[in-house]
């Protein structure tokens, strides 16, 4: 799913804040990432597998190090799957 609503691909905890770090930035180096969540380089790239066979998310490896990015496809999802939470929210506040 893209950019249309709720997505199971990035709904998932890891996934979610993986995605979330890497929207405001071009790339941020995979370390970085697995630090930020507290993870194993094993978790981490289980997780952005699942996002690589979605096209949500790119790996570029220079020099011994891997940069993680979002591609357009992932962003408009994320996007998409942020409206889809905010929604929700607003029902579970208002009650309907």
């Amino acid at each position: 799913m893209t950019g249309a609503g709720f997505d199971e691909v990035i709904h998932a905890p890891n996934r979610l804040q993986i995605c979330s770090m890497l929207a405001p930035v071009d790339a941020m180096e995979f370390s970085v990432v697995r630090e930020a969540l507290g993870v194993s380089d094993s978790v981490l790239s289980k997780h952005v597998k699942v996002l690589q066979d979605a096209q949500y998310a790119s790996v570029t490896k220079v020099r011994r190090r891997a940069w993680l990015s979002l591609t357009p496809t992932g962003r408009k999802a994320l996007a998409g799957h942020i409206g889809a939470l905010r929604r929700i929210v607003e029902q579970a506040e208002t009650g309907g």
